[in-house]
């Protein structure tokens, strides 16, 4: 379920009255794709359709209807030129509707981007996780250490699990799984590692460490029959090339963003 669409019902569940703005069609270039939803209170907007003034004007005629009661649904169509002041250049036509059950049921529950299975709960993992918090996807957050877990609530696409020992959860994941490995000692990321390699199906393998550290876990892997074409898909450095910088904000930065690559 994605985060919008949890906040939606989380806003029914209170009772809070809130308008949906949805991209109901577009061509040309445009700042969000058919399909994306806003929502409306009166004091709050949840989501986002692109910014800029397009975004001002539906925010205030949603909080107009919302103010009169209007439930009817709205159409609007808007040119994203010099009347904007947004040089898009393309053209989108926005519905605006009261949030209700029915309206909910309709929106489709789109796939996660992805799945992670996310090994370590230090200050590298605490960075990574704060930032997948705002993006579609889900995450199993593994550590042996339960005291390393930050104290307050995650979000719901984020789950938790301390567990020991905590190489065998890489078998409860789904096949084409994503790992990041990142745990506080390098022999327990070499089991992990060595237990997402022979399973073989992930879509991404990420070990944090120097290449110097892949070097001395791939001999290791190969004396003990690893198959090579598993070794040779895991990314050690993890993160996208040409980010300078090693601290933990620095590196989750350029660990998600390889994550997103991956949807390519």
């Amino acid at each position: 379920m994605s985060t919008l669409r949890r906040e939606a019902l989380a806003l029914l569940a209170a009772g809070v009255p809130a308008m949906d703005v949805q991209v109901l069609s577009h061509r040309g270039s445009v700042p969000r794709e058919a399909g994306t939803h806003m929502l409306v209170t009166r004091d709050a907007v949840l989501g986002t359709i692109g910014g800029g003034h397009l975004e001002l004007t539906a925010i205030a005629q949603a909080r107009q209807w919302l103010a009169t009661g209007d439930t009817a649904p709205h159409d609007a169509e808007f040119a994203l030129g010099p009347s904007l002041g947004q040089c898009c250049g393309g053209a989108l036509t926005l519905r605006t509707q009261r949030l209700g059950d029915a309206l909910l049921a309709a929106w489709p529950d789109g796939a996660p981007r992805f799945f992670v299975q996310l090994y370590g709960a230090g200050h590298v993992g605490r960075a990574i996780v704060a930032l997948l918090a705002g993006i579609d996807c889900r995450v199993q957050w593994i550590d042996e250490r339960d005291s390393e877990f930050p104290p307050h609530p995650l979000p719901a696409h984020i789950e938790r699990l301390c567990v020991e020992p905590v190489e065998a959860e890489v078998a409860q994941a789904p096949a084409g799984a994503h790992y990041l490995v990142l745990t506080h000692s390098h022999d327990l990321d070499l089991r992990i590692t060595e237990a997402i390699l022979r399973r073989g199906d992930f879509a991404y393998l990420g070990l944090i460490g120097s290449r110097t550290k892949r070097a001395r876990f791939v001999h290791r892997f190969e004396e003990r029959g690893v198959p090579a074409e598993a070794i040779g898909r895991m990314t050690c450095p993890i993160g996208v090339p040409g980010i300078a910088g090693k601290e933990p904000e620095v590196i989750a930065v350029a660990v998600v963003a390889q994550l997103l690559q991956q949807q390519r």
